[in-house]
């Protein structure tokens, strides 16, 4: 009965807000990654920092106490505390992912991509805020799990990416789609890759403060292009209600509706598929700062920064190659061909004892990030265009199931496994890529 009232009121169209200029969507993308890789690392190290300076320990800046065999029992436990409160900003901030992207993403199927944009834009504000006032004042880390919480009422970077998505898939052709998800896929990674280098330097050099005030002034700045400046790609916004379970169920319906040719059982697939990469691609993500810090390697800021860099770096090398590899092969092959380097690279990180082997390992990733782009796009022509902010909101629920069970599988798996194999969950990874390589092919 409450469904069969409100389309007189949802049918309505909504007036468009006046923009400056009609501007793409990868600007926005790409500051709204560059703040977040360059407070993501920071935010890890300062957590280190705070734990071991209440515990009395400093044995990492030692190089020579670094490569020692013997490990300081209080080292442990510094990269157990910072590991588990990696998890628990982790795990705050995408259980509600899971409700308000989904909301939202269906929602800008009828009111537009802006408004969620603007929201996102202004989650990742208030964080950079409470960062800010967590490393100003010596704040308790717990409001570290509170910005990330309130982050995520808002969308995060998730409704971000999932507005993004659907809106060059608005605009896009079949034919052009994977290689303009591929594109704003690059601009996630040039950014990180960016910020990952300023970040490292800028630490050594000022310490903690200054690059969350710069994180500042850039999600500033990316709200206001948001708000004013975004070309809307909808076609007819349409007012309607936020809080409905219209829009959940619009996102159950693109998996269970029937439609010709099986492409639901294919949707599901890809999402599995989409899923596993997602999980183990976050969960080396979150482990590897903590990974580079602790002995053997003993990583300082700089380098940190720079694997943080070689980290981002696929995001434009997978552009190029995938740019090339097409020419010659179906993106199904493409993707195989990822697969398998991302593997390689996984391996070889689980038997890193030296910086050289580690940027070796870096080095076999440069084809790994061709993956997600040609899955979203198989998606995306699966369905119908008045489907696509449902689908790439199920996609971002879909990618923050894959990151919380990224965070309790590899953060909960690092510390139970320094005794025997400090790489061991890097392995795992790469054993878990089997699954999408075989539902790919």
């Amino acid at each position: 009965m409450e469904e069969q009232a409100s389309p007189p009121r949802e049918s309505r169209t909504r007036r468009a807000a006046p923009v400056l200029f009609r501007g793409p969507v990868e600007p926005l993308v790409f500051l709204g990654n560059f703040a977040l890789v360059l407070q993501g690392p920071i935010t890890t190290q300062y957590l280190w920092h705070r734990f071991s300076v209440d515990l009395g320990y400093n044995g990492t800046r030692d190089r020579g106490h670094c490569g020692n065999q013997t490990v300081d029992p209080r080292m442990k436990e510094v990269e157990t505390l910072t590991s588990h409160w990696t998890l628990y900003m982790n795990v705050g901030g995408f259980l509600v992912d899971l409700f308000s992207t989904t909301l939202l993403g269906a929602w800008s199927d009828q009111v537009g991509r802006r408004p969620l944009l603007v929201l996102a834009s202004l989650g990742l504000l208030l964080q950079a805020v409470i960062s800010i006032f967590v490393v100003q004042l010596q704040l308790h880390v717990g409001y570290f799990v509170l910005g990330r919480i309130l982050c995520a009422l808002l969308g995060d970077f998730s409704g971000l990416l999932a507005a993004s998505f659907a809106s060059v898939a608005d605009v896009s052709s079949n034919h052009s789609r994977t290689f303009r998800m591929a594109l704003l896929e690059a601009c996630i990674g040039v950014a990180g890759m960016l910020a990952s280098l300023l970040g490292g330097h800028w630490l050594r050099a000022q310490g903690y403060a200054n690059p969350f005030w710069l994180a500042l002034a850039l999600l500033i700045v990316m709200t206001l292009y948001a708000a004013f400046c975004f070309g809307e790609t909808l076609k007819e916004p349409k007012s309607t209600r936020l809080f409905t379970l219209h829009h959940h169920r619009s996102i159950v319906h693109l998996y269970l509706s029937p439609a010709p040719e099986k492409s639901r059982k294919h949707l599901a697939l890809y999402s599995l598929a989409f899923f596993v990469v997602i999980t183990v691609h976050f969960g080396a993500q979150d482990i590897l700062t903590i990974y580079e810090l602790s002995t053997p390697l003993c990583w300082d800021s700089k380098l940190i920064g720079y694997g943080s860099a070689a980290q981002h770096l696929p995001y434009l090398t997978s552009l190029l190659g995938l740019r090339l590899l097409q020419c010659c092969l179906a993106d199904s092959w493409v993707a195989e061909i990822g697969l398998t380097f991302n593997i390689l690279g996984m391996v070889v990180f689980a038997f890193a004892t030296i910086t050289a082997l580690m940027f070796t390992g870096y080095g076999l990733l440069f084809l790994s990030l061709v993956i997600t782009p040609i899955i979203r796009a198989k998606l995306s022509k699966l369905v119908g265009e008045s489907e696509q902010g449902a689908l790439f909101s199920a996609m971002a629920c879909v990618s923050s199931l894959a990151m919380l069970a990224a965070s309790g599988i590899f953060n909960s798996l690092y510390p139970a496994t320094l005794n025997f194999m400090k790489g061991f969950p890097f392995l795992l990874g790469a054993g878990l890529l089997f699954i999408p390589a075989i539902l790919i092919g």
